[in-house]
């Protein structure tokens, strides 16, 4: 398989870091993952043995290795400790290829506006090298802050694409919807 990541290639923001995960990431990808706040409305990605995030782990990295971009590892610029993950992942959606949009962080980070400035990063970053794909988020509806998180990377309510998800209602927001 041709590996099309750069696995060096940062992703800086004001505040962030971002890069690609490493196989040293995957406790800090545990102990995200399983927070039963984290999962909150997404209970399905909860994980509680560390088997599934090496699972985890090796699905994020053949992403990254086939498609040249995937879910990226947030810090705060300095800083070795890992507040969340943020990137994209192709998928279908209603026969459609689009790149899902992804954002967990640690409990800790919450209410700081750290997951909606990774958001825009990774949005701006992917839209630049896959143009020709839709960004979209799957969000539940109670969950707000994700919403708003959606919104601040620049994608918008379409309510048309709403679909039944894993955990319940995906609301869906997107950017550079085709027609």
């Amino acid at each position: 398989m041709l590996d099309r990541s750069h696995p060096g290639e940062e992703l800086p923001t004001g505040r962030l870091s971002l890069r690609r995960p490493v196989p040293d990431d995957i406790d800090a990808i545990f102990a995200i993952h399983s927070d039963p706040a984290t999962c909150l409305h997404n209970p399905s990605d909860a994980l509680s043995e560390r088997e599934e995030t090496r699972e985890l782990f090796q699905r994020w990295d053949d992403h990254w290795r086939r498609f040249g971009h995937g879910y990226w590892v947030v810090r705060r610029r300095g800083s070795d400790r890992t507040l969340g993950f943020c990137g994209t992942k192709v998928m279908d959606l209603n026969g459609t290829s689009v790149l899902n949009l992804f954002y967990r962080f640690e409990v800790s980070s919450w209410g700081q506006g750290v997951a909606g400035e990774a958001a825009t990063a990774v949005v701006e970053w992917v839209t630049e090298r896959v143009p020709e794909l839709p960004v979209i988020a799957r969000v539940r509806p109670a969950n707000v802050a994700s919403q708003r998180v959606a919104v601040r990377a620049g994608l918008v309510r379409a309510e048309h694409l709403d679909t039944a998800g894993e955990d319940g209602l995906d609301w869906i927001f997107a950017k550079n919807l085709p027609g």
